[in-house]
């Protein structure tokens, strides 16, 4: 969207242009609980109307150029190679089974937590989640106290764990995409990483091991599972390492060729080889893995279809919103700028902090560190690319930012994608989850008091 004739853009908009994204939003949030089969059938439709209740009127009043422009940049720079990489870690993670008997005590379901805690950030949430859910739900299908198991699973595996890198959490790849370096990440967020996990791991082997004394342990005779823990699948272990080596790849080689022009939107060669790559590993995961371990891992393209149209629906209808926030004061979202600098114009990395979390827990956490990665960004100086501004001149800020929309997708169901393919997974193995509030009252009792107190010592 920068140098572009259409850089004013966001101080002609007003504030009415958002409202497709908060609708789009809002219809994630409600609609899965008042109309659940309504949703599951025309969820698609729903996100398609919100994009085009934007794109439509968008044309007719700013022109083809400009709107053309606003829906290949994000089109091609933001959605495509986002969704391509979470297709990857999806499909290869989802060709890795973890075979047979696990116990379920407090240690092992806190080994296991961790384990994935430490995989997320290195294979993605998504990636983590897929592999490891089943194995610790069937480690605990005896058990009679599960919930709080799949809880902790959803905010470290799912969520905290991908703190470390531009594949662990879909937000940081955004970031990465728009020039954060890719370790930069993993020095800056180890230290409030660590933190949180281990303070969650904590709490959670002392909540465990309190359910676990309340359990009827079952007679190692009666169990029906005897085959030898084991991994099926190990051919997609050395698929996602090449995932990694392509998303790094694509941050540190620079070829000297011109960059692809798509109607004024520049494409690197990086990029698309690197894109090439994620769908090339696609295609031969899924034809030289054997179908059965898919099976027995209830392998289904639904969950990365919904979160497909859903997140198409998204990044288009944030076109406006960004745009706004990189008009700085001279946008219409002016009195959120002012929240989170102070009166000489320096960030407070606190509000960035909290507001970044805030919204992620409701609005999804993608979307939401683009608004603010834009807009902490729009202070940078003329001729200074936005993210190397962030990472030498405000790292803090752009900690915060990464912080807030990684740490707080796990509030909510609906603050990061993996988060509803755990829920959507245990309630298909007989666990009864917590509702959309349910599951908010842990969070806010587990998870706010951690958060203030990293408030307290870094920001």
């Amino acid at each position: 969207m920068n140098d572009h004739p259409s850089l004013m853009l966001g101080v002609e908009l007003s504030i009415f242009w958002i409202i497709p994204f908060v609708g789009i939003l809002l219809s994630i949030a409600i609609l899965p609980l008042i109309v659940p089969v309504f949703w599951q059938r025309n969820y698609g439709k729903v996100s398609a109307f919100w994009a085009l209740s934007f794109l439509l009127p968008f044309t007719l009043l700013k022109g083809i150029e400009i709107a053309r422009y606003q829906f290949l940049h994000v089109l091609l720079l933001d959605y495509f190679p986002f969704i391509i990489l979470l297709i990857s870690l999806y499909t290869i993670s989802g060709g890795i089974r973890i075979k047979g008997r696990l116990s379920g005590t407090p240690r092992v379901n806190t080994l296991i937590i961790l384990i994935g805690t430490i995989l997320a950030s290195w294979m993605g949430t998504t990636g983590a989640a897929i592999l490891l859910i089943r194995p610790i739900l069937r480690a605990n299908k005896w058990r009679k106290h599960t919930v709080h198991t799949v809880v902790f699973f959803i905010f470290l595996v799912a969520n905290i764990g991908g703190a470390l890198t531009p594949i662990g959490d879909p937000p940081l790849f955004l970031g990465f995409l728009h020039g954060v370096d890719f370790f930069w990440t993993t020095k800056v967020m180890l230290f409030p990483m660590c933190l949180v996990s281990i303070s969650l791991l904590i709490i959670y082997y002392l909540i465990d091991s309190f359910y676990y004394r309340k359990e009827i342990i079952p007679d190692e005779k009666n169990i029906e599972d005897k085959e030898p823990l084991g991994i099926e699948g190990l051919g997609n272990i050395i698929f996602l390492l090449c995932v990694i080596s392509a998303v790094l790849m694509s941050g540190f080689w620079n070829p000297n060729i011109s960059d692809i022009n798509i109607f004024g939107i520049h494409i690197t060669i990086q990029s698309l080889v690197r894109d090439f790559i994620l769908i090339l590993l696609v295609f031969m995961s899924w034809h030289i893995t054997d179908r059965n371990i898919r099976e027995k891992n209830g392998f289904t393209w639904y969950p990365i279809l919904e979160v497909g149209k859903l997140f198409g629906g998204i990044f288009i209808t944030i076109i406006p919103a960004i745009a706004i926030l990189k008009a700085g004061n001279d946008g219409a979202l002016s009195s959120i700028i002012n929240m989170v600098v102070d009166i000489e114009g320096n960030p407070i990395n606190t509000m960035y902090f909290w507001l970044t979390g805030i919204l992620s827990s409701f609005l999804d956490n993608a979307p939401t560190y683009l608004v603010f990665f834009n807009l902490a960004g729009s202070s940078a100086p003329d001729g200074t690319i936005m993210a190397e501004f962030l990472m030498h001149q405000v790292p803090k800020t752009l900690m915060a930012i990464s912080a807030g929309s990684v740490f707080m997708g796990a509030m909510t169901y609906i603050g990061n994608a993996p988060n509803f393919m755990v829920q959507s997974i245990a309630e298909e193995n007989n666990v009864n989850m917590p509702s959309f509030f349910g599951y908010m009252l842990w969070s806010t009792v587990i998870l706010l008091p951690i958060f203030l107190i990293l408030t307290l010592i870094i920001f």
